[in-house]
């Protein structure tokens, strides 16, 4: 391994990220839910837990509009989520998950809970505690850490 952190972490963080996404969507395949895609649950991330606008969801997806009305299209039509009236703005429509958007959303927290056991049991559960504060120290550097599909 590369001795300069410079070089050899982003990789490594890469990769995981990548092995991550790949284990929650074959988890929650496993579990039921075949008709979804790693993106709709970077969207599901955003809709859970009030809901929120087309526009609001293409934002955090960095998509245009279009495109992320167009996810919602699919996904209304497979169940997951549902239009509904917006509470505070009546020309705006808010997406909100469905029953079955937050059977599946379940289903992908047990799946990336299965996903990081090998970590705790290669790290020990300080260790991973560890982990997850520097993680989470590094993220806190950054614009805001919205979790986005690479398209």
């Amino acid at each position: 391994m590369d001795q300069n952190p410079a070089r050899s972490l982003p990789p490594l963080v890469l990769g995981l990220a990548a092995d991550l996404v790949g284990a929650i969507d074959a988890g929650v395949r496993d579990r039921g839910f075949t008709d979804v895609r790693p993106a709709h649950g970077f969207a599901f991330a955003r809709l859970a837990p009030d809901g929120a606008t087309v526009g609001d969801l293409a934002d955090h997806l960095g998509v245009t509009k279009q495109a992320a009305s167009q996810m919602v299209d699919e996904l209304v039509r497979k169940g997951y989520v549902e239009r509904r009236p917006h509470p505070a703005d009546a020309r705006a429509r808010l997406v909100a998950l469905t029953e079955r958007g937050w059977a599946c959303t379940r289903a992908a927290d047990e799946a990336a809970a299965d996903a990081v056991r090998p970590w705790a049991e290669a790290l020990g559960g300080a260790g991973l505690q560890r982990l997850t504060a520097d993680l989470a120290t590094v993220a806190a550097l950054g614009p805001g850490g919205r979790l986005r599909p690479a398209w």
